[in-house]
């Protein structure tokens, strides 16, 4: 059985250390983990997280409207490729829409391009380096017409 339910900052260290920042010397951590406003989802399946993600309020330069970003999401390695990054993608897009979103945005890696662009997100301006991380692009969706 699959389940996509709110979950706390915590509950994402594990996946993020182990996906995000393997071999990486960096925390799994992040700025605004505990704010108010922020939203943390996770996928379970029979029970065991599967899926994390992180969205919280942030505004681009490059969007107009109220904005969110995606962060942190990461798939645990034994649940890669069964479209759990995408079912939390499109739960947190409606939880979003019905807060008022208008913009959600993140920095994607270069080798999370396809994925992003095959849930309907855009990239705007150039390849940009993440220090320790390696190459990203800003991508978006628009929720709503801002």
């Amino acid at each position: 059985m699959i389940e996509i339910k709110e979950i706390s900052a915590p509950e994402a260290y594990a996946i993020r250390k182990d996906v995000l920042r393997e071999n990486i010397p960096l925390t799994e951590k992040m700025e605004g983990d505990f704010d108010e406003e922020t939203l943390h989802l996770g996928l379970f399946e029979n029970g065991e997280l599967g899926c994390v993600a992180t969205f919280m309020p942030h505004e681009s330069f490059h969007f107009k409207g109220f904005q969110y970003r995606l962060r942190g999401m990461g798939t645990h390695r034994d649940h890669q490729h069964k479209g759990f990054g995408k079912a939390v993608l499109t739960s947190a897009e409606a939880i979003l829409t019905k807060k008022g979103v208008d913009v959600l945005w993140c920095n994607a890696r270069v080798i999370a391009l396809n994925f992003y662009k095959k849930s309907g997100w855009s990239i705007v301006g150039e390849e940009f380096d993440v220090h320790l991380v390696g190459p990203h692009y800003v991508m978006f969706k628009k929720l709503k017409d801002a």
